[in-house]
């Protein structure tokens, strides 16, 4: 595989990160605007999940 193919991969994974993160980020602002969820409970749940994937990985 060449230089270039890896370069394009790469770019191809970036776009595509950004465009999973924005479809996230998407829906977590849809669901705190419709009353939903909370800030508060999505950043609450997103820390014990951190936590939760810290600990597996030591």
């Amino acid at each position: 595989m060449g230089e270039v193919d890896i370069l394009y991969q790469i770019s191809n994974l970036k776009e595509m990160d950004y465009k999973n993160t924005l479809a996230i980020t998407s829906l977590i602002e849809l669901l705190i605007e419709k009353n939903i969820i909370t800030r508060t409970e999505f950043l609450k749940k997103a820390q014990e999940l951190d936590e939760i994937a810290s600990t597996i990985q030591k």
